[in-house]
């Protein structure tokens, strides 16, 4: 288990990570969302023992991660920039990483750059930018790894590729228990892969919760009342946010989906019809109750 606390990181007088707590559990997927310069890479370079904290902590299993290097063998970090030895090729990259992963499969690094229809004595420096994140996702999944931590992994993957990515962690999370924590500016992104989603908004974390949880107590309804209704009028409802086109309303409320169709059947609609929230749109609510406007926050 991953745990931060109090975490801070200055440049300057730039605060990047302001005193961050975050707990993530083992075999989940913690998906870190925000705009670019929000503190994601700062955070996960801090994660990695990249960086020194200067207050607060981050441990894995309650040892701390800087300058432990039995602790970073247990994690593989995909930068956003990838990194890689002058003139290397995928197949050089491997035997260094080899020296470092006691557990890297050499046999599955051939098997996926064959997949991958990628040249491992091929230089690195003359892949695309896609192309060289692949060989990164390659090398993160093959090092056996506990951890995964990326950054912005699926930015520059064709949409083919993306779900590939996608269905690679997903394998490894059942087979092994990978825990992947996955920083992104794109909610879409992440919302089919992930257990437990943090907002993360100039160094702070807005909201850090179970996306299943969210999922399940928050609600969209659209509806055409009786004409003698207002939609003030359906105060049964813990309303978070009210849109009215003409006739049609449309509310988002908190409540189990029991709850929410009772109170509704309550009320003898027109018509009503309850519709599944995106996590782009959970959290335009989450946050718009907060005091914050999400469309300059992400997306």
């Amino acid at each position: 288990m991953i745990e931060a606390k109090n975490l801070t990181k200055r440049f300057g007088d730039v605060v990047a990570v302001d005193h961050i707590n975050a707990t993530i559990k083992e075999g989940s997927v913690f998906g870190l969302i925000g705009t670019n310069g929000a503190g994601k890479s700062t955070f996960l370079r801090m994660l990695s023992g990249i960086l020194k904290p200067d207050e607060g902590s981050v441990t894995i299993d309650d040892k701390e991660v800087f300058e432990d290097v039995l602790v970073k063998s247990r994690f593989f970090y995909i930068s956003d920039d990838q990194y890689f030895f002058n003139n290397a090729t995928p197949e050089e990259m491997m035997n260094f990483y080899r020296t470092v992963y006691p557990k890297f499969d050499k046999g599955r690094f051939s098997h996926l750059m064959e997949a991958f229809e990628l040249d491992k004595r091929r230089k690195i420096n003359t892949f695309s930018k896609g192309m060289k994140k692949q060989v990164s996702v390659i090398c993160g999944v093959c090092a056996g790894t506990d951890y995964l931590f990326c950054d912005e992994t699926f930015d520059g993957l064709d949409p083919v590729m993306r779900q590939t990515v996608k269905s690679i962690f997903v394998g490894d999370m059942e087979e092994r228990n990978l825990t992947p924590i996955i920083a992104s500016h794109n909610l879409r992104e992440l919302e089919d892969i992930c257990d437990h989603v943090g907002l993360l908004h100039k160094g702070g974390i807005l909201l850090s919760r179970e996306l299943d949880d969210m999922k399940l107590n928050i609600h969209k309804i659209q509806c055409v009342l009786r004409p003698e209704m207002k939609v003030e009028d359906l105060a049964a409802f813990d309303k978070v946010k009210v849109e009215e086109r003409g006739s049609l309303c449309t509310l988002t409320v908190r409540g189990s989906r029991e709850e929410v169709e009772s109170i509704m059947e309550n009320y003898h609609p027109i018509f009503a019809e309850i519709i599944p929230l995106s996590l782009e749109e959970i959290f335009i609510s989450e946050t718009e109750v907060a005091g914050y406007d999400i469309k300059k926050l992400v997306l």
